[in-house]
């Protein structure tokens, strides 16, 4: 009997055992619950990026278009390069760069060769005197002040700008079949897009006046703008 009673409270404290033992699977904490949720409504929805076709870069070289042809065309003939890479509104910009300083090429030389009669003359008061209708008579006119040095220096400086003219005109040829080679080459193998630009504006400088009895020269140039965005 007794061994039957202590059978029965064994069981039964088992079983009490067994009831308070915590079922992880079913409970439920309140807390993490209440963490979830808050986690679900700040966290940040994962979506698929989405590419524009509109806004994409188009590549679209051109093979056939070679940067060769294009710097051996705007070497023999100015803005040839530029109408084979189809920028016809270039030609005004070349041609009235190299223009101007063919201009003033002339007039500089002009000038300097005056300046060595009037000079000459002066420093021979027996030869005769020009024509006065002449420009080297109405030059003479305007120096009767002038002494020989001032002459020579006049001349010498008109001759000086008269060089440097001519490094404007070859200059502005190589600025032209740079650029053709530049937007060639951009057409052959890259995209062209806004990323790049390239500006040619004219200007004007102003030389030294001490060569020119002061009366300052003013020469034409252009200026070349390169803009990297």
């Amino acid at each position: 009997m007794n061994r039957l009673i202590i059978g029965c409270l064994l069981v039964f404290l088992s079983l009490a055992a067994f009831a308070q033992k915590p079922d992880t699977v079913k409970t439920v904490n309140r807390k993490d619950s209440l963490n979830r949720v808050i986690d679900s409504a700040k966290s940040k929805p994962i979506l698929q990026q989405v590419f524009n076709k509109k806004n994409k870069k188009q590549y679209n070289p051109d093979s056939t278009h070679l940067p060769s042809t294009a710097v051996k065309r705007s070497l023999m003939v100015p803005g040839w390069g530029q109408v084979y890479n189809k920028h016809w509104w270039k030609l005004p910009l070349i041609y009235g760069g190299i223009g101007s300083f063919v201009y003033f090429a002339i007039i500089n030389k002009r000038d300097a060769k005056n300046y060595l009669e009037v000079y000459k003359l002066k420093r021979d008061p027996l030869s005769p005197r020009p024509d006065p209708n002449s420009a080297v008579g109405q030059l003479y006119a305007r120096t009767s002040t002038y002494g020989a040095q001032a002459l020579a220096d006049a001349s010498n400086g008109s001759d000086r700008n008269f060089q440097l003219c001519i490094f404007g005109i070859i200059g502005v040829w190589g600025i032209q079949t740079i650029d053709a080679y530049i937007f060639a080459k951009f057409i052959h193998s890259y995209t062209m897009d806004r990323d790049l630009s390239f500006k040619i504006a004219p200007g004007i400088i102003t030389g030294p006046t001490y060569a020119s009895n002061g009366i300052p020269s003013v020469m034409p140039v252009l200026k070349l703008t390169f803009s990297l965005k």
